[in-house]
């Protein structure tokens, strides 16, 4: 569960700092509800853009902002639904979009749901501790704008093989910045500058997204509900709710999953990873290029026991596609197949993580056979606004993007889709992939097998509880914001 002790000192620091920048932090049921936030915050953000360093931009964490840069509200769930035309099977594949989130990308809230307990508690004393982000890519990109925007000293630590984008936003908002060798799959180099700077730094607090039960808890929580919001739109009377499919990442976004499982129990929930490092799907490891699904691991926070499926995706699909999506000449090919232009013209909000989410959210609908009545959701985690230089690249390696590549690249990657390199757990297969955990986190990151066991054996109680704590945090939250007020 996550520490909810209070540490009255650190919390009037954090209050105290607070109460200087006007920082004033939502709640979990604000990210939820924007309609619940003050008029008079509603009103500054007016004035805000989507973007910026203000404390404000705290109640943009959420999947219902205006889909606009700079000054806007709140409105429905942003999605994306990919008709048939495109993905070529017969179900509904709909998306949430990450673009319209602070930063791009929605990792941004899970950060919060890591860093607010702390601070909001006094755990995390913003005036004396440094906020190390881990990560491949956007979570770290979240950690270290949140960091900003609640007064924090921020270390953004990934890989230095990831995308020239990423780098240079970071070394404006993050206090440090370190790359640590590699690239997507080097996830263990990550934990190792972890340790490093835990014996040799004590002012630094480490936030691992892969063990951070708040992580797990803010999709739960957040993009939860608002999936069951767009079922509710999309659903219609004779509608049926097939399941969403995420790759692993970090695990976190799957806690979406847990929340519509107990809404719709006969839903499944299916996990994805690159083929190149088929951790989950043959205990495998190797190198890819699907930027922002970190892997050679299984996360802590990932609930393996409510996970019905485990499918990998060749690397060079979400590759094709982002071109597919993005040159002329691909959405030229794709407009003759009858995609509408709305769609077409939107297809840079899906980015290379986000391509290989909707590639395996059609391997999903061949394998149980969906019909127009179902629907299976997925999430765009962020954009192409991201990975600009990667279609640079593509370009500079591979040549001019034809007709040809368009008509060859949608029929391989997407109508040509098929059910290989898929696997239903059964009970015992779930158990292997859940031990695996032990090679990573009680042999080499100190956890305990007690609590490895608590998660397959005192299941699903151990989530529960964690759940639970989300109304406990708002209420920490609220106590928060009115001793700043108090001053």
């Amino acid at each position: 569960m996550i520490n909810l002790s209070i540490h009255d000192q650190g919390r009037q620091q954090a209050a105290e700092q607070a109460r200087r920048r006007d920082i004033v932090v939502p709640t979990f049921a604000e990210m939820r509800d924007p309609a619940r936030i003050r008029p008079e915050i509603r009103d500054e953000l007016k004035t805000i853009g989507l973007w910026d360093v203000h404390p404000r931009n705290l109640f943009r964490i959420t999947w219902k902002n205006e889909p606009v840069k700079h000054g806007g509200g709140f409105a429905g769930v942003n999605y994306l639904p990919f008709p048939s035309e495109l993905t070529g099977v017969r179900a509904r594949v709909i998306a949430l979009v990450g673009k319209w989130f602070p930063t791009g990308a929605h990792k941004v809230g899970a950060t919060f749901g890591c860093l607010v307990p702390r601070l909001v508690t006094g755990q995390f004393d913003p005036t004396l501790n440094k906020a190390a982000w881990p990560s491949t890519g956007n979570y770290c990109r979240g950690g270290a704008y949140n960091s900003a925007l609640l007064g924090c000293a921020s270390i953004a630590i990934l890989p230095e093989g990831m995308s020239r984008e990423r780098f240079e936003w970071l070394r404006k908002i993050a206090g440090e910045v370190i790359a640590t060798p590699g690239s997507e799959s080097n996830v263990w180099e990550i934990f190792q500058k972890c340790k490093e700077l835990q014996s040799t730094r004590p002012d630094v607090a480490i936030f691992n997204q892969f063990d951070e039960p708040g992580n797990h808890l803010w999709h739960y929580t957040v993009t939860g509900p608002a999936m069951e919001e767009v079922l509710a739109t999309q659903l219609g009377d004779n509608g049926r709710y097939a399941g969403v499919v995420l790759t692993s990442g970090s695990a976190g976004t799957l806690g979406c999953g847990d929340y519509l499982k107990q809404r719709y129990p006969t839903s499944v929930i299916a996990v994805g990873e690159s083929l190149q490092c088929p951790t989950l799907l043959q205990a495998g490891f190797g190198s890819h290029r699907i930027e922002g699904i970190g892997d050679k691991h299984v996360p802590w926070i990932h609930n393996v026991r409510n996970t019905d499926l485990v499918m990998a995706i060749h690397d060079e699909a979400p590759m094709r596609l982002i071109r597919l999506f993005n040159e002329p000449a691909g959405r030229k090919h794709l407009l003759s197949q009858g995609v509408p232009a709305s769609l077409v013209e939107n297809l840079d909000l899906v980015g290379i993580s986000g391509a290989a989410n909707l590639l395996m959210a059609v391997k999903l609908a061949h394998h149980y056979e969906l019909t127009e009545r179902d629907v299976v959701l997925t999430v765009l985690t962020d954009s192409m606004e991201l990975y600009g230089s990667r279609i640079a690249e593509l370009r500079q390696e591979r040549g001019p993007y034809t007709a040809t590549h368009a008509a060859v690249d949608h029929e391989r990657w997407l109508l040509g889709a098929t059910t290989d390199h898929m696997l239903e757990l059964t009970y015992t297969k779930r158990k292997r992939v859940h031990n695996l955990k032990y090679f990573t986190w009680v042999e080499q990151m100190g956890r305990s097998v007690e609590e490895l066991d608590q998660q397959w054996y005192d299941w699903p109680e151990y989530w529960d509880r964690i759940h639970r704590q989300a109304d406990a945090i708002d209420e920490l939250i609220v106590e928060f914001n009115r001793i700043v007020a108090k001053g």
